[in-house]
């Protein structure tokens, strides 16, 4: 009887541990992220682009589930030749990318809603050309977040910078950086409002990694990054051997959510 009972409580126990070790690591599972790049010239394509993401593409990604989806328009679009808009796309896995294409087209209202960008002519596209650049959350940072900002939309900024290194070695070194080395924690003590951090998994330009952060406007956000700059922490950091030339290039891309964004 002891035997049984003995028997019957370990198989609870194993059940509890596995049951729990199975949440634990689904809420853990580290996110996927495609950011579509619409590259365009003209205010027609502006105007064809908006229409279709605020009416038709980010209602029908909430009808599938998927939620916190991101649009911005860089600063410099104002006087940019090639003007872009990016469009972020938080995913639980890669088989939900895959997925969309077939939802979408089974969408009624999505299908009647992007009539005007499905169907343009060859010489009046929305846009000059689009891209696709995947990527998989950093495992110290495993999901997205809307940050909680204060100020009026239009005066956010959502920073996004891409870090490209000169080979895959010191590509990963430079994720290091970010997740062992302690940069992710950094940027969470000073407060810079990560929307996410994100390894490329394919784009345009690899190896690199690309993350973004968020202020509540052009005066905070200096006021953040002369913060880091003077911290002691990030010294210490950034004046580490192993951690020298990791990075090749830098670009940083300040933001506007528009106003269709849910960011």
């Amino acid at each position: 009887m002891k035997k049984s009972i003995h028997l019957l409580l370990s198989s609870v126990l194993g059940i509890l541990f596995f049951t729990n070790a199975a949440a634990q690591s689904k809420k853990n599972n580290r996110e996927f992220y495609e950011i579509k790049l619409y590259h365009f010239t003209t205010a027609a394509q502006e105007e064809l682009l908006d229409k279709y993401l605020s009416e038709a593409f980010i209602p029908a990604l909430h009808k599938a589930g998927i939620k916190n989806i991101g649009a911005f328009k860089p600063l410099s679009n104002d006087t940019a030749a090639n003007k872009r808009l990016y469009v972020l796309l938080p995913l639980n896995s890669m088989e939900q990318l895959l997925m969309l294409p077939q939802q979408l087209q089974k969408n009624t209202d999505y299908v009647n809603a992007s009539k005007a960008y499905s169907d343009a002519a060859y010489n009046a596209a929305p846009y000059t050309r689009m891209e696709s650049i995947l990527l998989r959350a950093f495992k110290l940072a495993p999901q997205s977040a809307v940050p909680e900002l204060k100020s009026e939309k239009s005066e956010r900024i959502y920073e996004l910078r891409s870090y490209e290194s000169a080979t895959e070695k010191l590509y990963w070194n430079k994720v290091h950086m970010f997740n062992e080395g302690g940069e992710i924690p950094l940027f969470k003590r000073l407060r810079f409002n990560a929307v996410f951090y994100g390894e490329v998994i394919t784009g345009s330009r690899m190896p690199n990694l690309m993350y973004m952060t968020s202020f509540e406007n052009m005066a905070d956000r200096d006021a953040h990054w002369q913060t880091f700059r003077d911290d002691a922490e990030w010294k210490k950091l950034s004046a580490r051997p192993e951690y020298k030339n990791n990075v090749s290039r830098n670009e940083t891309i300040l933001t506007h959510a528009t106003a269709y964004s849910d960011y």
